[in-house]
């Protein structure tokens, strides 16, 4: 199913639109800064074409959305399951507080990625950035993992300063052969090869599936920086769900 949005669009009238709609494959054409687009749902394929607004995918709860260009803040807040993929950059707070379901950024994604990002029992969210991240990458993680590949980095770090502060569960995983700086006291860090960390090798894998120009081999022959919080934290404490 095929919908044409442009700037006067009013995002509660398509989203309203999209719930409705008995199709499960809907492609938007012309999207410009439309907020919540899929916002709690399951069961539909959403393709857009365009820059969604804010909150793109919030609560999502099985839906699997894809975006043919750049996203803006707070993509995938607080979402249960289901994918987002996309082929742009993401700006701040992707992934805030998400609990399930997969995030895959061709690009660079902005501040506070994956913060209050969490995990319980099977459920076991994943971010994937192709490109950079900016400050406070993990900022309270709490569960899941975070990947940074660093591709196109152009000599910049990775990730920009404060990556993981008060990280007190989950992973991070860094494709890059120099720690970034200013790593909080409580988080051990390990350099392995790619190929030597089994969860991450198929992680980077189904990632390639969608962004095919990049090559798994490729990217796994790199050495990755593992962050996990140290067992003695002070964050790790304070939580029940670890």
């Amino acid at each position: 199913m095929q919908l044409n949005v442009d700037e006067s669009t009013q995002f509660k009238v398509l989203n309203k639109r999209i719930r409705e709609l008995p199709e499960r494959d809907i492609t938007l054409n012309g999207v410009i800064g439309q907020r919540y687009i899929g916002a709690g749902l399951s069961d539909k394929t959403i393709s857009v074409n365009g820059t969604p607004g804010n909150a793109l995918g919030a609560y999502l709860n099985g839906c699997d959305i894809v975006v043919y260009g750049n996203a803006q803040d707070a993509t995938g807040d607080t979402m249960n399951g289901g994918s987002i993929i996309i082929y742009g950059n993401a700006g701040d707070a992707t992934g805030y507080a998400m609990r399930g379901g997969k995030i895959y950024v061709k690009g660079n994604t902005g501040y506070r990625c994956g913060i209050h990002m969490k995990a319980y029992e099977n459920l076991k969210p994943v971010i994937v950035i192709g490109g950079r991240a900016g400050s406070f990458l993990g900022e309270y993680q709490a569960g899941g993992i975070i990947v940074v590949l660093g591709q196109n980095a152009d000599g910049l770090p990775i990730v920009h300063n404060f990556c993981g502060t008060g990280m007190h569960g989950g992973v991070m995983y860094l494709r890059c052969e120099r720690l970034p700086h200013r790593i909080p006291e409580q988080i051990t860090c390990e350099k392995k090869r790619g190929y030597d960390i089994p969860e991450l090798r198929e992680i980077v894998e189904d990632y390639c599936g969608y962004f095919r120009e990049y090559s798994p081999s490729e990217l796994l022959s790199g050495n990755f920086y593992i962050l996990q919080p140290d067992r003695e934290n002070p964050y790790k404490r304070m939580y029940t769900n670890n």
